[in-house]
């Protein structure tokens, strides 16, 4: 039996990674069904915020990656209505796997042109629903997905939503009996190790890898320092997205005590980040929303507790000492759980290293989320005998972990 065919519309994708977590999601997906399904991928022939086209690649033709994926990199000429219905009917594409809500040429003109096509249609939020990333342009957000429900934009369609949160947001926003598969997001191929780092009582190194922006509320981390009485380093990876904020992030910068020491150092490409991670004592991140977190489930498979906010699908950290998770409403508790991680010794540390990299390894031992995600984008009939219903995605209690310095491989 031949491969369903799944065509992606996404707006940035590899060799891109400056926009972060949907790339990143989009990468994960199509890496653990590649030998499932065949994928096609429509996206920009420009990194995020750039404009140079990449280099090396050729626009507006399929290229096949190394993986056995298939991308259509558009130049800004090639991108219009007449090739995106073109690429439509190409085919007979089984589904449109349509990454976001309100990008014109990525989300709404193709989610349009399908309409009336014999294929699935599914649509991931992708967190731009959550209560931080709506105070953004909330009422232009308002007026488009008002205008969508009245021309039925949606109708028919499948939504993707990480958590049961997302599912309410999508009922609330978009259509009140929207059909809403919960599929968590599937994590990177990759082995995992928890390595150990030195600690000393009185000190301790932070690290964020995420954009530098307000709803990564990186402004929040830095003032949160500023009553601290240990020694702090913290380094910020990730690009600056608003010059007006990231002055604000300086000044805050400026005025911290003589032992902290705030840097940023730059973008990290995805490579690096496995090896920024296990160079610091824990992540911290105390955003205003996440519908999953990429580098939060890569921090604790590495063995390094999170701090971060209760806006993200990583929560009850504390009480399997593997990171906190608190409320933006108390920003003095991010500042109380500085001091904590930096009055531990070695042994204390461990003993939060060891719990956060069990709470990673739960997350990727469980395989519930992979045939998930084939149910959401292949009609039953077509999953090559595949026929579970589970969508929810609970986490085995009896999983067993190894010792430090032993490695897993996770298919």
């Amino acid at each position: 039996m031949d491969r369903p065919n799944v065509l992606v519309f996404i707006d940035w994708y590899l060799p891109g990674y400056k926009a972060g977590g949907p790339v990143r999601s989009v990468a994960n997906m199509v890496d653990h069904l590649r030998d499932r399904i065949d994928f096609h991928i429509v996206t920009r022939n420009t990194e995020y915020t750039e404009s140079t086209p990449y280099p090396g690649i050729e626009p507006d033709r399929w290229t096949t990656l190394p993986g056995g994926e298939h991308v259509w990199y558009a130049s800004e000429a090639g991108t219009s209505r007449k090739a995106w219905k073109r690429i439509l009917n190409e085919r007979k594409w089984d589904a449109v796997y349509i990454n976001g809500l309100y990008s014109w040429w990525y989300n709404i003109l193709p989610l349009w042109l399908s309409q009336g096509l014999k294929l699935r249609r599914v649509v991931a939020v992708r967190g731009m629903l959550a209560s931080g990333a709506m105070q953004h342009g909330a009422l232009k957000k308002l007026l488009f997905l008002s205008f969508a429900r009245m021309v039925d934009l949606y109708k028919g369609v499948h939504f993707q939503a990480t958590n049961e949160d997302e599912a309410k947001e999508i009922r609330m926003h978009v259509l009140k009996n929207a059909e809403v598969a919960v599929v968590p997001n599937l994590s990177r191929r990759a082995a995992v190790l928890r390595t150990p780092i030195p600690k000393k009582e009185g000190a301790v190194s932070l690290v964020s890898v995420a954009r530098i922006a307000m709803e990564k509320n990186t402004l929040l981390a830095i003032e949160s320092l500023r009553d601290v009485k240990s020694n702090v380093q913290f380094d910020l990876y990730g690009p600056v997205y608003d010059e007006a904020y990231w002055a604000k992030c300086r000044e805050a910068i400026a005025s911290l005590p003589a032992q902290v020491k705030v840097e940023w150092k730059g973008t990290a490409p995805p490579d690096e980040v496995p090896g920024i991670l296990k160079a610091h004592h824990a992540l911290y991140m105390p955003s205003a929303g996440e519908n999953f977190g990429h580098t939060m489930l890569e921090a604790l498979s590495a063995g390094r507790p999170l701090l971060i906010s209760d806006r993200t699908p990583w929560r009850g950290l504390e009480q399997d000492h593997a990171g906190w998770d608190l409320s933006l409403d108390r920003p003095e508790r991010f500042t109380e759980a500085v001091e904590q991680l930096s009055a531990m010794d070695r042994t204390e540390y461990d003993r939060w290293s060891q719990g956060a990299f069990e709470r990673g390894t739960r997350y990727l031992a469980d395989v519930t989320p992979i045939e998930a995600s084939m149910k959401l984008l292949v009609a039953e009939d077509e999953r090559n005998g595949w026929t579970g219903t589970v969508v929810r995605c609970p986490r085995s209690p009896s999983t067993i972990f190894p010792s430090e310095g032993v490695m897993i491989m996770f298919a």
